[in-house]
This record gives structure tokens, C-alpha cells and sequence, in this order.
């Protein structure tokens, strides 16, 4: 259909740039001429410029047939009535009001459809944000607790599906609770983050899907629409890997300080408490046993040898010799070890047995240093047993670490859950004859032989003791 516009400003100009720009299937517009009493007005400089008819006076249009449709575009309802007064019968008129009109839904469905296309490009980069971008694991929470959003890398940690997450509450997922975090030592960052409609940040511990603790940093970002917050996007990075290093080299910044004060204070004590043994000795050998100061003297002798029984466990603990490795079969070291206890286990009226693997390999390790740790474990668990308990010694090779695994076993009072974290510290200890070193130097040992070793406990019931050992095949003398 041919058009002609009466009024060629700026709403000519943009009609003439739009129906260039565009195709129309339905109505296919041809704008053939353009009226303007000024002829510097934008629109009608285009026309003019394209070779279109243009003309000061829109009476001219009624003078073609091949003109179709005139639209007033000049702001003026009155041109718009005279053209409706000379226009032909086949000729159609629309009015710059009717014009608006259109142009105002053309432009709201244009706005509606960018922000549809900006909707699905915001989510299509929100998915490949938070579930390839992103490493960390992604929650989006509303104000009530429950999980709106959860990315693929959570729900595998997590081993859940997405429709086992969504809907749910985030105390209820992360840390298996019946009601929301709360306290100094376990704050909610959402609760932070709604109050303050800032990000907040703090650090939990969380259970994956066999119930170990993972040490989590987690973040919130406040989600706003109107200026309210309407939720919070959570992303928690596992940071297990780097408390437990920081924790190693405490521990390792420790030992090395408590050993270089044991050693000196063990020998500086030593000499005076071998003069105390010495002379105590020498005086009651010219006592007679029936003299009141015998027995004195005989508590002296007992209690000097004590102190140098814990001067002697200091200089253990102390020493920083490197281990002198050869290769040997541990389940020979383990029957040795047994081998020692076993009155101690009998005279206890303890069962002491051992469940070892017949195709444990070879591997290098210092054999009086692994010994000293097997007894003391073995002293250890035969002290918290009743009688009548039991202890299993073990082994075994675990094929996906490459790792030996020593397992010591009792049926006896078991550790506090408190007290777990403290077994392996220097001088800490629960019995009232106990120095606390004994399990510091197993620790130190086993670490020095590039092993590790866990504890398991359950009072009342036992404890479970883990050493893992690495299989180094040529591995010799420390090297």
C-alpha cells in the first residue's frame, strides 16, 4: 500500500527509517510522498533525498490515484478533518493520535520482547555461571529458608538429586537440622544478610553424605527487587583441605617448640635427679630397714626414678632423629609387638588378637621407632579395657591410596568427643600417672615415616585406632 505523510519532522523521519529496517508480511507499506510546509523539517530533507514526491501543500495528494493512505503526522486534528473531507472514497487516513497509539503498543511489545530475550540470556548465563563457572558450591535461599536454586556441583557433594533439595530448608540439607543456625559459634549468614541487606560471611562445618565434617566459607549476597531483599545467593567453598594444613603446622610449630623446651629442661633436671637417686641409695644402704627414715628414703629413690622415667619420655619426645628405614613386612613388626603385650593383656585378663592380611607388601620403615608406636598403643588400649575385653590388631592394603592401614581396636571406655582433638597434644592426658607424651611421640613418629593416623571413639564402647602407612617401593634409610 502507497502512503503519504502530511508532516515531515521527526516522527516522519522515524517512520521512513522504520519501514526500511523492517519487513512486513500482512500490510507492506511504501511511503511515495511526504507534505511539510518547511521544507528543512527532517523527515521531508529523507524523502527529498530518496527521490520521494514532496510538496509544501498536502492538497496535492488528492490529485493521485496511486495514493492509498495518508497519515497526519503534523500534530494538527484539524488538517487531519480536511484531509477526511477531500480524501477519495478508496483512500484511508489516520490521524497522528491513531498513529501514537499504534507506535506506543509497538513499542511496549518491543520492550517486552528485549526483556524476554534479556530474561533468557540472563538465565542462560545464570546456568552456566553457577553450574560451570563457578567451582563452588551455589545455593539461592528465600527469606523462609528454603532452597529456591542449587547448582550441580553442591548435589554432587552433597549425593542429591535437584528435586530432593529444592523446596527444602537449608539447615535441614547442609547441616541434617530440625531448625535454623543460630549462635556465636554457628551464625546464619542469612539471617545476617536480611538484617543488614548487605553480603555477609562466616564459616561452618557441613556433613557430606557419609557424615565427615567439611570446614565451609560461606558467603551471601543479598538478592533485591524494589529495594527489599527477597533471598540470598550462598556460595560455600570447602576449605577441609586448608584447616586441616593450618592445624598440621600448629601442631608441627608446637611439637618443635614444647621439644626444644623439653630437651632443655631434661637435661638441665637430669644431672640433679641422678644426684637425688645416688645419694638416697647410699643413705639407705647405711640405714637399717627397721628405721622410720628407710622407708623415706626408699620413697625418694621411687619417686626420683619416676621423674627420670618422664625425663627419659622429654628426651624421647625431643629427638628429632630421622628415622632409619629398611625394608620389612609390618605384619612381622605387629607379631613382635603382640609378642610383648601379651602377658600385660593376660595379666589384665584381656583378649588380645590380630587379623593380619597374608599379601601385605614390603615396605620401608624404621623398625624399633613403628614398634615404640605399636606398644604404646597397645599399653594404651589394655590400660581403658576391662576385663574380660577384647583387642584386635590388623592390617590391610587399601589398593586406592597405596596405603597400609593399621588398625588397633578395644572394647574399652572409649574417648570423650571432646577430648579427641586433644589426644595427640603434648602433656595432655586423662590419667593421673600419665605424662601425655606417649601419644605426641606415635603422632610424631608415624608423621615422620610420611603416614598418618586417626582415631575413632565411642564411650562405652571403644576406640579405633587407624595408621596408614605409605607403600614406597626403593624407598631407604630416610631418603
Amino acid at each position: 500500500m502507497n502512503v503519504a505523510i502530511v508532516g515531515g519532522g521527526s516522527r516522519c523521519l522515524y517512520l521512513l527509517n522504520f519501514i526500511e529496517q523492517h519487513t512486513f508480511q500482512v500490510f507492506v507499506p511504501k511511503i511515495v510522498a511526504v507534505a511539510d510546509t518547511d521544507p528543512n523539517a527532517v523527515g521531508f530533507v529523507k524523502a527529498k533525498n530518496q527521490g520521494l514526491f514532496v510538496t509544501e501543500d498536502y492538497n496535492d495528494f488528492f490529485d493521485r490515484e496511486d495514493i492509498g493512505l495518508i497519515i497526519e503526522l503534523a500534530g494538527n486534528l484539524d488538517i487531519y478533518n480536511d484531509i477526511i473531507g477531500k480524501k477519495g472514497k478508496t483512500v484511508r487516513a489516520i490521524a497522528h493520535t491513531t498513529a501514537l497509539f499504534f507506535w506506543e503498543i509497538a513499542r511496549i511489545a518491543r520492550k517486552e520482547q528485549d526483556a524476554n530475550l534479556k530474561l533468557n540470556e540472563a538465565k542462560t548465563l545464570y546456568d552456566v555461571m553457577i553450574n560451570e563457572l563457578i567451582e563452588e558450591d551455589v545455593m539461592v535461599i528465600g527469606t523462609d529458608y528454603r532452597i529456591t536454586d542449587v547448582n550441580d556441583t553442591m548435589l554432587n557433594k552433597l549425593g542429591l538429586k535437584r528435586e530432593e533439595t529444592i523446596g527444602h530448608f537449608c539447615y535441614e540439607i547442609t547441616h541434617h537440622r530440625d531448625t535454623p543456625c543460630s549462635g556465636e559459634k554457628h551464625p546464619c549468614p542469612l539471617v545476617q544478610s536480611l538484617k543488614t541487606h548487605k553480603p555477609s560471611k562466616t564459616t561452618h562445618i557441613h556433613l557430606d553424605k557419609n557424615g565427615n565434617e567439611l570446614y565451609y566459607s560461606i558467603s551471601c549476597y543479598p538478592i533485591k527487587k524494589k529495594g527489599e531483599v527477597t533471598g540470598v545467593i550462598e556460595i560455600s567453598s570447602d576449605i577441609t583441605k586448608d584447616i586441616k594444613r593450618q592445624k598440621n603446622m600448629m601442631q608441627q610449630e608446637k611439637l618443635m617448640s614444647i621439644g626444644r623446651l623439653s630437651a632443655g629442661i631434661a637435661h638441665e633436671i637430669n644431672n640433679p635427679l641422678t644426684t637425688i637417686m645416688t645419694s638416697s641409695m647410699l643413705l639407705q644402704e647405711d640405714t637399717d630397714p627397721d628405721d622410720p627414715i628407710y622407708s623415706e628414703l626408699e620413697t625418694i629413690s621411687k619417686e626420683a626414678l619416676r621423674c627420670r622415667t618422664i625425663v627419659k619420655s622429654l628426651l624421647d619426645f625431643a629427638r628429632q632423629s630421622r628415622p632409619v628405614k629398611k625394608s620389612l613386612n609390618l605384619n612381622q613388626i605387629v607379631m613382635d609387638t603382640l609378642f610383648l603385650v601379651q602377658k600385660q593383656a593376660g595379666f589384665n585378663d584381656i583378649k588380645i588378637t590380630s587379623n593380619l592380611s597374608s599379601n601385605l607388601p614390603m615396605t620401608y620403615v624404621d623398625k624399633d621407632q613403628i614398634q615404640q608406636t605399636l606398644i604404646n598403643l597397645a599399653l594404651n588400649a589394655i590400660e581403658a579395657t576391662d576385663p574380660g575385653g577384647n583387642i584386635i590388631f590388623s592390617t590391610k592394603i587399601n589398593p586406592k591410596t597405596d596405603m597400609i592401614h593399621i588398625d588397633i581396636i578395644d572394647t574399652g571406655c572409649g574417648i570423650s568427643k571432646e577430648n579427641l582433638d586433644k589426644i595427640f597434644d603434648p602433656f595432655f592426658t586423662t590419667r593421673e600417672t600419665g605424662t601425655g607424651l606417649g601419644l605426641a611421640i606415635t603422632h610424631g613418629i608415624i608423621e615422620q615415616h610420611g603416614g598418618k593416623i586417626k582415631v575413632d571413639s565411642t564411650i562405652g564402647k571403644g576406640t579405633h585406632f587407624t595408621i596408614m602407612m605409605p607403600v614406597r617401593h626403593g624407598e631407604k634409610n630416610g631418603e
